[in-house]
């Protein structure tokens, strides 16, 4: 009997590993999160969600989206002690066909999906550039993602980067001392070094210290938590946070060219939505010199869809099934 699934589809991230089904309708079923640190493999993930929830009716095709570069159909993960190989993934669970894709890719095509109650407006409520103008999707969690998307009447095609570890520009004094401790940690100092879970950490601690300050919170959530409800170091960590994502995320519009929207995701960003919304994020994002005016017309989202991976997986799913 032939399944009723046309495939599984998954993002695998460095915390967590986020897998459904889709259905002949093209419907994504049946998501599941499983904490990644809690299993060997994702092997070990793929068996278990397959045994318990599709059980005999196999899906005949999987497209994983990865949280880092995949070459050659393989993936040695940056923030995970994990090695992924479409190869293995074939041999060891019968597939017709296999694709690992950048987890930021799959965002990136999301992107022209997601609508309405998918998104928050970071800033004034522009109106979306043309077809043919690019978009990009970047986000922190564990570490920080970038991806773009080209656009034409003839498809979308994402491109997967490493702009995560581009290296860090330091807008103001504050960030110049920021970016000397750092170096002084960690020496080279990425993006990610500062827009990510650990990162948001370094700089409550960072700013404590510039402030003579002790840190009691003992780790990232604990700081978005109390940042949120009126901690004054916290709240000074989350809004330094979102004016250094505002102008990372103005610099990589630029270089993308990407006018038909910025989209914001990742596990940070949605906990501090309301910061964003309404400090400097907007501020940094347009404060980009003699090109000001070409990211003023830009419009910045949220994305609050809770599985933009998996939407440019299952899309990127129904690509591959054309073929």
């Amino acid at each position: 009997m032939r399944s009723q699934w046309v495939g599984l589809v998954g993002d695998v991230g460095g915390t967590n590993a986020r897998l459904a089904l889709v259905d002949g309708q093209g419907h994504i079923r049946n998501p599941r999160t499983f904490p990644c640190k809690d299993y060997a493999s994702l092997a070990d993930i793929v068996a278990e969600y397959i045994e318990t929830t599709a059980g005999k009716k196999r899906p005949p095709r999987a497209v994983l989206a990865v949280a880092g570069p995949v070459v050659d159909g393989e993936i040695e993960f940056t923030n995970l002690d994990w090695v992924v190989s479409e190869g293995d993934l074939l041999a060891h669970f019968e597939f017709e066909a296999v694709e690992l894709i950048n987890d930021f890719a799959a965002q990136a095509l999301a992107c022209p999906l997601l609508e309405g109650p998918d998104l928050r407006a970071l800033g004034p409520a522009l109106p979306r550039g043309s077809r043919e103008c690019p978009m990009l999707a970047l986000g922190a969690g564990t570490g920080f993602g970038v991806a773009g998307l080209a656009r034409s009447e003839r498809g979308d095609l994402p491109i997967s980067t490493e702009g995560g570890h581009a290296g860090f520009a330091p807008a103001d004094e504050v960030e110049v001392e920021i970016l000397k401790r750092l170096a002084a940690k960690y020496g080279r100092v990425s993006i990610e070094r500062i827009l990510s879970g650990q990162g948001l950490y370094d700089l409550y601690t960072i700013l404590a210290e510039l402030q003579g300050q002790p840190a009691p919170l003992p780790d990232e959530a604990a700081v978005t938590t109390e940042g949120m409800v009126g901690d004054p170091l916290a709240a000074a960590t989350i809004d330094r946070f979102g004016r250094i994502l505002g102008s990372v995320a103005g610099d990589l519009a630029l270089t993308f060219g990407a006018r038909g929207g910025v989209f914001v995701s990742g596990g940070i960003a949605p906990r501090i939505a309301e910061k964003l919304a309404t400090g400097a994020f907007r501020q940094r994002f347009e404060d980009k010199g003699r090109l000001s005016d070409y990211v003023h017309d830009i419009p910045t989202y949220l994305v609050l869809h809770p599985y933009p991976a998996i939407v440019g997986a299952a899309r990127q799913l129904e690509q591959m099934e054309r073929l």
